[in-house]
């Protein structure tokens, strides 16, 4: 693979007829992807976890009289089926966290606690998702699952998706690409 083919910075689509429950009516941030295959967040799937459970696990000793009152409002998603124990933060790059890995000028992945803590005391990044797990693909497998039309696939804007709610993410991020999901087939086949 060469960098043009790579889908790296591009936000997948899942296609209507997606029958794979862990995609279906999702939008994927991939994070990297190299000839030895593919990780991605996925931004549409909030899970029945509050963010305050997340920073009892990271920073015990955080005080509940630090916490910013908006923390009970913070959603977290399932990044993906992948290591669901593993917590990720997509975020605009504000601050200075241990483990971060800029994906490009606008855009940071933090792995470590302490952005966790600075989010629940209000002094994180202005934009930002709490992901648990993440979104794998071997060596090719996405290339193949492409050339079977179960994705579409749009070079990422997050600015749109930010405030979005997440069961609007899908939609809205087709429209990145002038496509209204309703009016697809799910009937997938090729010429």
């Amino acid at each position: 693979m060469n960098t043009t083919d790579s889908l790296k910075n591009n936000l997948l689509i899942a296609m209507p007829g997606m029958e794979d429950g862990n995609f279906s009516k999702t939008v994927t941030y991939i994070c990297e992807h190299t000839d030895d295959g593919a990780m991605g967040l996925i931004l549409s799937i909030p899970l029945d976890i509050t963010f305050r459970q997340v920073v009892g696990q990271v920073d015990k000793s955080l005080s509940q009289q630090k916490m910013d009152k908006r923390i009970d409002d913070i959603p977290v998603y399932l990044g993906g089926p992948v290591e669901p124990e593993h917590g990720f933060v997509l975020h605009t790059p504000q601050g200075e966290w241990s483990a971060s890995l800029k994906l490009t000028d606008e855009l940071m992945l933090t792995t470590s606690s302490d952005i966790i803590s600075a989010i629940a005391m209000g002094k994180g990044p202005d934009q930002y998702l709490v992901m648990l797990g993440y979104a794998g693909w071997g060596g090719e497998q996405l290339e193949y699952e492409m050339a079977q039309n179960a994705w579409l696939n749009v070079p990422a804007d997050m600015a749109p998706l930010w405030g979005e709610p997440a069961e609007k993410r899908w939609q809205k991020a087709a429209a990145l690409l002038g496509v209204d999901l309703n009016r697809l087939s799910q009937d997938v086949g090729h010429a």
